[in-house]
């Protein structure tokens, strides 16, 4: 169930102690971000503010992220298991999640993701001899690449090669996502514009 308004949480199914797990992740990466607790109020707020409100067990208090850091949890959605007995919370933060100043708590990112952040890594730092290096300081390598592993792919599902599709498919996400963060473009800039058109044309159950 989406959790689109406070009357919805009267469908949540609260712990004795009313409290609720809930797990925060990124809206477009999918990266899961954090897990911590909530209830009633904390969920009310977060509804009505649009940020990320949580409770905390140790100072027995409501919270809202980034009050202290400024790493705000913007919220996208909030959805319900199927017990409704947890929460999942799609959020698009101003910044890590972790208390330890790490993005993540659990440091388990998505492939896609986790490449990305490589390919960052690389761009900010590049390696002498490293692949990846050698395409982002040449642009003329970089676009003769991404030609072919396009074309490669293309002649692979016309072959009808299943196996070799997906290699393939695999080599041209990656020249893709070294052309974008050539071009000062992330991953998550690309997943935002695939969401803002879904959420534009939504999926129909009977197509």
């Amino acid at each position: 169930m989406t959790i689109d308004s406070t009357i919805q949480l009267e469908r949540v199914t609260f712990g004795s102690d009313g409290l609720l797990p809930v797990i925060t992740q990124h809206a477009h990466t999918g990266e899961v971000l954090m897990q911590a607790w909530t209830n009633r109020d904390a969920l009310e707020r977060t509804i009505a503010d649009r940020v990320m409100w949580y409770w905390s067990r140790s100072r027995r208090e409501l919270w809202r992220k980034g009050d202290t850091s400024g790493n705000v949890q913007r919220l996208v959605a909030l959805h319900t298991d199927c017990d409704a007995d947890s929460i999942l919370a799609r959020v698009l933060p101003a910044g890590p999640s972790c208390h330890t100043g790490e993005w993540s708590c659990f440091a388990a990112p998505p492939v896609l993701a986790a490449l990305d952040t490589v390919i960052a890594a690389r761009a900010a730092g590049p390696h002498a001899g490293r692949y990846t290096s050698r395409l982002l300081a040449d642009s003329n390598l970089r676009l003769k690449k991404l030609g072919e592993e396009a074309v490669e792919l293309a002649l692979a599902c016309e072959r009808d090669d299943n196996a070799r599709v997906a290699e393939e498919a695999a080599d041209l996400l990656y020249h893709v996502l070294v052309a974008c963060r050539a071009a000062g473009v992330g991953l998550e800039q690309v997943l935002a514009v695939l969401a803002a058109r879904r959420a534009a044309v939504p999926l129909q159950s009977n197509p």
